[in-house]
């Protein structure tokens, strides 16, 4: 019988490269996808004008008397119709002697306003719809999206005229936001449904399902707060959408009443000296501008720093 003593044992040389390769590095910081858009974000000049643009206007709407002491709907004298900027006046006069520039910071409160309020909207319907859908499948998937479906067919501006035609006699910034958003609400829940049907299939979720979690408690507590992503992306768009739409109805006479100060309701108006005094349909035009834009760039950038493969192809 050999001696164990004597046998000879034979060992893999050891890589120590791909050890020093393979290591996880303990010092570096977790890493999950909100960082990942945040840190792709704030190197962004774009982003920083975008958001200072949209603060700017938000700050206006709330505070209106740190822009201007000038009262908007006082002080209207014929005298100025179509007047030119005086001292204290720096944008001029509309037809009716109003002050274009107090006008302007005044109406971005009743602008914004619609804009969120029906972005708000549309939001928790799209995310309500969407989620059930794409969660719980089967029928009520089938129901639910032809529901949507529907909606989707319908223009909403077309839809929102036909309502505040309707309710001519109580037009406020509630009626107007839900007239919007109550019918904005298909295409966010399209956007919901695919995100939701993606998470579902996570390994997180089979684990909470294998730990006897209610499929409610699952949707609600695992797979809506990893679906919110493209919702956060979707409801900046539309609240752009959303700020031109109110702006589109007052323009058309079936917004807001005239005893209202909106963007859309001074452009209307100031239409009809459009050859004699076009800087009073000019300069809400413009805030009306800078505002979108402000939204749709912030809401696509977002888009791509939440997209991985947009990150990676720059």
């Amino acid at each position: 019988m050999p001696d164990p003593t004597s046998q000879k044992h034979y060992v893999a040389p050891v890589d120590t490269e791909s050890i020093h390769v393979d290591a996880v590095r303990i010092s570096d910081k977790p890493s999950n996808l909100w960082l990942d858009a945040w840190r792709d974000l704030r190197r962004r000049p774009l982003f920083w004008f975008s958001v200072a643009l949209a603060l700017f206007f938000l700050l206006m709407a709330l505070w209106p008397t740190l822009f201007t002491q000038v009262p908007p709907d006082k002080g209207c004298y014929l005298k100025d119709s179509n007047g030119g900027p005086t001292e204290g006046h720096p944008l001029g006069f509309t037809f009716q002697g109003c002050d274009i520039y107090s006008r302007i910071v005044w109406g971005s409160r009743t602008s914004l306003a619609v804009g969120l309020i029906a972005t708000v909207i549309s939001s928790i319907l799209g995310l309500i719809m969407g989620a059930l859908a794409g969660f719980y499948g089967g029928w009520l998937d089938s129901v639910l999206s032809r529901v949507g479906d529907i909606f989707f067919a319908i223009p909403y501006i077309l839809a929102a005229v036909v309502v505040m035609t309707v309710f001519k006699d109580s037009r406020s910034v509630w009626t107007l936001a839900f007239a919007i958003g109550g019918f904005a609400w298909a295409s966010t829940a399209r956007v919901v449904r695919a995100e939701v049907l993606r998470v579902r299939q996570a390994d997180f979720v089979m684990a909470s399902q294998a730990l006897g979690q209610s499929k409610f408690r699952i949707l609600v507590n695992h797979v809506v707060p990893n679906a919110l992503a493209p919702l956060l992306v979707i409801s900046t768009l539309a609240l752009a959408a959303a700020i031109v739409a109110e702006a589109t109805l007052s323009f058309l006479g079936v917004g807001l009443g005239s005893d209202t100060m909106s963007w859309g309701l001074d452009i209307g108006k100031a239409q009809a000296s459009l050859r004699v005094a076009p800087m009073a349909l000019i300069y809400p035009s413009i805030a009306l501008t800078l505002a979108v834009l402000a939204f749709v760039t912030l809401g696509e950038l977002i888009r791509d720093a939440l997209d991985p493969k947009a990150r990676a192809r720059r």
